[in-house]
């Protein structure tokens, strides 16, 4: 399994997309950058797509790629360039990291993956789509502003909001609870596994997975 192996040191990524390969895939975690936010709740698209690098053997190591204003790590996965991002403006002003790069690589939105959280869903489920509204969530309404709407979405539950009358802006910047981070593992390995059936399926599955056992 993906997870088990151990990554590769890479020197030079930036060539890949010159090797005529089948295609360019975009695989974006949102989030914000800075140690305050580690652990929060908007932070799940960070955590899930650091951990596909992290434990993906055919990915590189993060840069820090200043121009298209995102970590980037790329990889060969399935004869495809696969580009992992986490875009280092503010969760608000993501789009602008997945425009650049969607320009730079010519990559169309229906070749583009967003992992994020979700209000919306409960915690404990994953919900898979292609394209629909933003749902709220600032991230994607950036995204949406920039690409449009017809990319992947990996939708993280970290519903319901508790208690009820918080700010929506308070909650998803909270810590996970501890009862939450001690399924951080199973969870990260299901959105592993979802963008593995991604790039090795050709398209985006359309359901709801449950990672709670």
């Amino acid at each position: 399994m993906a997870w088990l192996q151990k990554r590769p040191q890479v020197s030079d990524n930036k060539t890949f997309y010159t090797l005529g390969l089948n295609k360019n895939l975009l695989i974006v975690g949102l989030g914000n950058i800075g140690a305050q936010f580690n652990l929060t709740r908007h932070n799940l698209g960070f955590i899930c797509i650091d951990e596909f690098v992290d434990k993906t053997e055919e990915m590189g190591q993060w840069q820090n790629r200043k121009d298209f204003k995102a970590w980037c790590s790329e990889g060969v996965m399935n004869g495809s360039h696969i580009i992992a991002v986490k875009p280092t403006t503010l969760m608000n002003l993501s789009g602008e990291a997945v425009q650049l790069l969607s320009h730079y690589y010519h990559i169309p939105a229906k070749d583009i993956v967003v992992i994020h959280d979700d209000l919306d869903i409960n915690f404990g489920q994953i919900r898979l789509r292609l394209g629909g509204s933003s749902g709220g969530h600032n991230g994607i309404k950036s995204v949406s502003k920039a690409i449009g709407e017809d990319y992947g979405r990996i939708r993280i539950g970290i519903g319901p909001k508790m208690p009820e009358q918080i700010a929506t802006e308070e909650f998803v910047l909270q810590k996970l609870s501890q009862n939450e981070q001690q399924h951080l593992t199973d969870l990260t390995k299901e959105v592993t596994s979802i963008i593995n059936e991604y790039i090795f399926g050709g398209s985006l599955p359309s359901d709801t997975r449950n990672y709670i056992i």
